[in-house]
């Protein structure tokens, strides 16, 4: 049969538009499956939480310390894995002491200077009170020599411990046995940048403000909140410490103290307080505080109890 050119001419116009179609279909199912796969595809699992450090790990390097030189002090013979949590090093060293023959109180970092970068110098104050004497075995052989072990009551001591990062950034390690050192030397005295301190007077209405707000801070006399300035945010000590509380002496940031000073709207002032507080057992206990006042229609209220008070600066 024969097949004109013109028939030849519309079949290849047909095949042609019939490719495009298909490769045109081709691209939209593509993009379409994707689409749907995308949108039944579950969503990847969130990463499970890093489990909490243990409490050796959670601390600095000042708490690490403290821990380290607790376990170390009451470590003995047989009890060496105590110690090994804290100086890795610790498998390869035998104790000779008698385990708990001594016991660690009260213990604090009391120095932590920095080395290098992730290294640091701990030194750790401790409260060490020897056990009762106890019967030795026949086959026990004398301690080594150590007075305090021997010696009855409390000792303060102190040790020195280098503390680094644990590989990962999980917690410290020490990189030696404690070194017991010398107690380190007092500082200075500081000066404070306050005025001459002056006595409270109940006639003075600051001071009777400052000897109420501590009355109820303190001692649970009172609503605390009528003497706080709006916006601040403070609870009284509960349970109460203490039954009564008695202003000693005033001091005023950066010159004298003022009696009587009027309670101009908005104006501050910051006072350094000096307390007698009464205990239930009757003793009087000295406090400190430094309190920042504002005023406010006509009168002085709290607006805060600062961490710390000013400092002279240097000249």
């Amino acid at each position: 049969m024969t097949v004109s050119s013109g028939a030849l001419a519309n079949l290849s116009t047909v095949l042609r538009w019939s490719a495009w179609l298909l490769l045109l279909l081709g691209v939209l199912l593509s993009v379409g499956a994707h689409i749907r796969l995308s949108s039944e595809a579950p969503q990847a699992a969130p990463a499970p939480a890093k489990a909490a450090p243990t409490s050796g790990e959670a601390v600095g390097p000042g708490g690490f310390a403290a821990l380290y030189v607790a376990a170390y002090v009451e470590a003995g013979r047989g009890t060496e894995a105590s110690l090994a949590r804290y100086f890795p090093n610790m498998r390869n060293i035998s104790l000779e002491a008698k385990a708990g023959a001594q016991q660690a109180h009260q213990l604090a970092a009391v120095r932590v200077e920095h080395v290098s970068p992730g290294y640091w110098s701990v030194t750790v104050a401790a409260r060490v009170t020897a056990s009762p004497s106890t019967e030795k075995d026949d086959d026990e052989e004398p301690a080594k020599n150590n007075d305090d072990t021997e010696q009855a009551g409390q000792v303060l001591r102190y040790f020195q411990v280098p503390v680094r990062s644990a590989e990962g950034d999980d917690g410290f390690v020490a990189t030696t046995l404690p070194a017991e050192v010398g107690a380190p030397e007092v500082g200075d005295s500081v000066e404070l940048d306050y005025g001459s301190p002056v006595p409270g007077d109940a006639k003075d209405e600051t001071a009777a403000t400052v000897a109420r707000f501590f009355s109820a801070y303190l001692a649970g006399a009172g609503e605390l909140d009528r003497y706080l300035a709006p916006r601040t945010a403070l609870r009284p000590v509960s349970p109460a410490p203490y039954t009564q509380v008695e202003v000693a002496q005033l001091a005023e940031l950066g010159g004298d103290y003022r009696r009587n000073l009027p309670a101009s709207e908005g104006a501050r002032r910051q006072l350094l307080v000096d307390l007698w507080a009464a205990a239930p057992d009757r003793q009087l206990r000295p406090l400190t505080y430094v309190l920042t006042l504002t005023a406010r229609d006509g009168r002085w209220e709290i607006a805060a109890v600062n961490a710390a008070p000013a400092l002279t600066k240097e000249k």
